[in-house]
């Protein structure tokens, strides 16, 4: 099945239109957020958290630095960059499910500033220069294609302290309703293989990414130890869509994650991505034997 412009990707191992590709995801992501937390914790043996705290060391965030944290779901790299020094924190996710389920989340709360924008009805063009007046205090932005949800997340905000600390804005990693050279870091954790097109989201973080900006993906990636590989493959395919079934009532979205991970490309692949980006001194690191991987470039 194509779209009109005969134009198809995949979803996990299925052939569907680009066109339906992000609903997909979406419904995949709304489908989970309340358990997702838990569930990478169970399937990944809590070393999901390891692995980002990686990222941070490898980043080092700096006072007074200004980060976009996209796909950021429940929002923990965002407090984890206030937490260790960044100065602004913008979660920017396409699922406002991820995001609600992040405000049970107590930790920095003081730190991030969220209000609800699109129900405020500010236009986007107008977001990056609201965040240009209030660059100075700490700032989260939550970012979804669903209206109606993220009304919903700013009707929750408002009964904790995180009550006029968030802004929610509508929008995706393709289209970032933000101005160019405006952050100073970029990161997307788990996220980039959900895109329809990895190579424009890159292009989106290099256009808002001010020049000596910071880019960082956090993404699985391949084993090179083929043995190593087969035995992760085998616990992945046979135990992770059980254990989804089990927590969270969904078999087939972690079926579907699961595949979306093999179809990611390998380091040397995506390395050479973030290259055709325009991004320099790009490079990456291997986390457990290269189940995930980090990578890195800055923008010169």
């Amino acid at each position: 099945m194509q779209d009109e412009k005969g134009k198809t990707t995949h979803f996990g191992f299925q052939t569907v239109p680009e066109s339906e590709k992000a609903a997909k995801v979406q419904k995949v992501f709304a489908s989970v957020a309340s358990k997702y937390d838990v569930m990478n914790d169970v399937m990944s043996f809590g070393i999901h958290r390891i692995w980002k705290e990686s990222m941070m060391d490898w980043l080092a965030p700096k006072p007074g630095q200004k980060l976009i944290d996209v796909a950021g779901g429940t929002g923990d790299i965002a407090r984890k960059f206030v937490k260790n020094g960044g100065g602004s924190a913008y979660i920017i996710d396409v699922n406002i499910e991820m995001i609600k389920a992040g405000l049970n989340q107590k930790e920095n709360q003081k730190k991030l500033f969220w209000t609800a924008a699109s129900a405020e009805n500010i236009p986007l063009r107008d977001i990056s220069f609201r965040f240009l007046s209030r660059a100075g205090a700490g700032h989260a932005t939550v970012l979804d294609l669903t209206e109606d949800m993220l009304a919903t997340g700013k009707k929750r905000a408002e009964s904790t302290a995180t009550k006029g600390s968030i802004d929610w804005v509508v929008g995706d990693a393709l289209a970032l309703p933000f101005a160019d050279n405006f952050f100073d870091v970029y990161t997307i954790s788990f996220g980039i293989r959900n895109v329809t097109h990895p190579y424009e989201a890159l292009t989106e973080a290099y256009r808002v990414l001010r020049p000596g900006g910071r880019l960082m993906v956090l993404e699985f990636n391949k084993i090179p130890i083929p043995l190593a590989q087969k035995a992760y493959d085998l616990y992945s395919f046979n135990i992770i869509p059980k254990m989804g079934e089990i927590i969270t009532g969904d078999r087939e979205s972690y079926q579907y994650l699961i595949e979306s991970i093999r179809k990611f490309p390998d380091q040397e692949t995506f390395l050479d991505l973030l290259k055709k980006a325009k991004f320099e001194n790009t490079s990456y690191r291997n986390l457990t034997l290269g189940i995930a991987a980090i990578h890195s470039g800055w923008k010169l």
